[in-house]
């Protein structure tokens, strides 16, 4: 199967690149990242607090198939419709620290969009823990999941 998400990660720096094009309108790709009941579908979570604004805040938890809970968690520090979302990201009880996530949504035509985030980790080697797990799989899957579950709405 191809990865139509690409992940760059420069050797010995802090943080990765997650470029994605869609075959989804600006405003729908940006939908899926607004609306609690949506990223709960194509991010396989549940979605306790989704405050969409500046200064709002997330927090999810997802359960693994040996009912282990994972907690994600962070803050919204921008967040400006169809353009741009700056939060932090921290997953609870991992030894990754926090990092920053800079996520813009660009109109590529009436139909199609793009979507790059910037991941900034504290150190290189916390980076490099995340990428030994199944990270570009996973944001692979979570992607497509996100494109069939959201061009439905079209």
């Amino acid at each position: 199967m191809e990865r139509k998400t690409k992940v760059n990660a420069e050797e010995g720096k802090q943080d990765i690149f997650i470029t994605r094009e869609f075959d989804l309108p600006l405003e729908l790709l940006f939908k899926a990242f607004e609306e609690p009941e949506l990223v709960e579908q194509w991010m396989g979570t549940k979605v306790l607090k989704l405050d969409c604004k500046k200064f709002g805040g997330y927090h999810f938890e997802t359960t693994d198939p040996k009912g282990n809970k994972h907690v994600f968690s962070g803050v919204i520090h921008d967040f400006i419709p169809n353009q741009k979302i700056i939060r932090t990201f921290e997953m609870a009880n991992t030894p990754f620290g926090v990092q920053l996530e800079i996520t813009e949504f660009e109109k590529l035509t009436e139909e199609t969009s793009k979507l790059t985030t910037h991941s900034i980790y504290e150190t290189p080697e916390q980076r490099d823990q995340v990428l030994k797990l199944p990270f570009t799989y996973g944001i692979n899957m979570a992607h497509n999941r996100l494109e069939e579950i959201i061009s439905k709405l079209k």
